[in-house]
């Protein structure tokens, strides 16, 4: 039996918020989780890293409830960036990458994935900057300067 299998691919813009939705999708009960794939943290040979989840849910129609499964993907813009690009290859290659293209995906499957924990932590480290502008001293000092501006 051929079972059509909804496709939906989320690309995020970074992989704290990929575990955050991974995690809130495995809390929901109006579906059940049939299969989970982790090639985040377990890339393929390849250099694919994206995290799969596929689901079996109900929908109504008009002849009555009827099962549904999808595969939900879950990836940032740099593995959606590098799976795009390794696809078109595969597709131009017919399956068969030539070894040092392949090296050289690899390298930019681990460049990628560096990319995204590095504008992980950069986007931490001005969040932590932001609080400490935003602290009622600075709020004050702020509101302090517009009412005795000094440089005119």
């Amino acid at each position: 039996m051929v079972v059509d299998k909804k496709i939906v691919m989320l690309v995020l813009c970074r992989k704290v918020i990929a575990g955050l939705l991974i995690e809130a999708i495995k809390k929901r009960t109006d579906m059940e989780i049939v299969e989970e794939r982790d090639y985040i943290h377990h890339q393929k040979a390849s250099g694919y890293r994206s995290y799969h989840i596929i689901i079996r849910y109900t929908i109504d129609m008009m002849t009555g409830p009827q099962e549904v499964l999808a595969e939900i993907q879950i990836r940032t813009l740099a593995m959606n960036f590098w799976a795009t690009i390794e696809h078109s290859l595969n597709y131009k290659y017919q399956g068969t990458i030539p070894d040092d293209v392949r090296e050289r995906l690899n390298r930019s499957a681990e460049l990628s994935y560096g990319l995204d924990l590095e504008m992980s932590a950069i986007r931490e480290e001005i969040q932590e900057a932001q609080l400490l502008f935003d602290t009622p001293v600075s709020r004050h000092n702020e509101n302090n300067d517009e009412e005795n501006d000094d440089w005119d």
